[in-house]
């Protein structure tokens, strides 16, 4: 009868198994931090087009997340937000009364983990070919807050949405649809903030940011292969005393 005590115990199978869980769980772990971006949506619009915008937040932590604090690029004028049930919406502005950051808190438990949450608005793109970057703050329950403010490459970076006529060819007509100049200031119920520039929302309070050198999809790359490369290396040094013992 086959004795498989004796056949998992053996020194091949506990380095080959050993090390193809430790890869395996490597490279789920870090994929799946590297899928955890805030983002912003469309990634590419029109110059001049009323676009609706979608602000995605993901949990990546074990705790909730219970506000989101967005800063308006530059050029960017912003109209409206949807309303959505347990949140309050506050408009940062500036002297003049443009809109430099939007805020989102929660009134209830906020978004679990496992779980995401999109916040829709319309703005009004520049009228010359640009890039948007949106630096968006994450806070969660225990206090902490996540920085997505880095360049791409880092490890939190913005989203960037390209505003260019060449890149939108072919779309539909950006100014025949998403808006409506009556209602361009419903948004007026949420509570404004006077603020004195673009760095309001940040001026409230000093959020720690976590910051390095690379990006996470690359950090799950780099060590996915490094565990891949453990796991060869077992197997090499399993099969080397495999034959020494025979």
């Amino acid at each position: 009868m086959f004795n498989t005590t004796r056949f998992f115990g053996t020194r091949f199978w506990r380095y080959a198994a050993g090390s193809a869980i430790v890869w395996l769980l490597s490279f789920t772990f870090f994929s799946g931090l590297a899928d955890a971006h805030v983002t912003v949506k469309p990634s590419q619009s029109a110059p001049g087009a009323w676009e609706t915008y979608s602000l995605k937040v993901p949990v990546e932590k074990d705790i909730n997340t219970v506000k989101v604090a967005l800063k308006i690029p530059e050029g960017l004028a912003f109209k409206q937000y949807r309303p959505l049930p347990e949140w309050i919406v506050e408009l940062t502005t500036a002297e003049d009364g443009t809109v430099t950051a939007v805020t989102w808190t929660s009134e209830g438990d906020g978004i679990g983990p496992g779980e995401f949450q999109q916040f829709e608005f319309v703005a009004q793109n520049p009228s010359d070919d640009a890039e948007l970057a949106w630096d968006a703050f994450q806070y969660y329950s225990d206090g902490s807050v996540v920085e997505w403010t880095g360049a791409e490459g880092d490890d939190r970076p913005h989203s960037l949405t390209v505003v260019s006529a060449a890149e939108s060819a072919g779309q539909n007509d950006p100014t025949a649809a998403g808006h409506d100049h009556s209602s361009a200031n419903t948004a007026a119920t949420a509570d404004r903030t006077e603020a004195t520039g673009p760095d309001a929302a940040t001026e409230a309070s000093a959020p720690a940011s976590s910051s390095g050198s690379s990006s996470a999809a690359t950090t799950a790359i780099v060590l996915g292969a490094c565990a891949l490369l453990v796991a060869l290396l077992a197997l090499g040094l399993a099969l080397r005393g495999r034959r020494k013992a025979a």
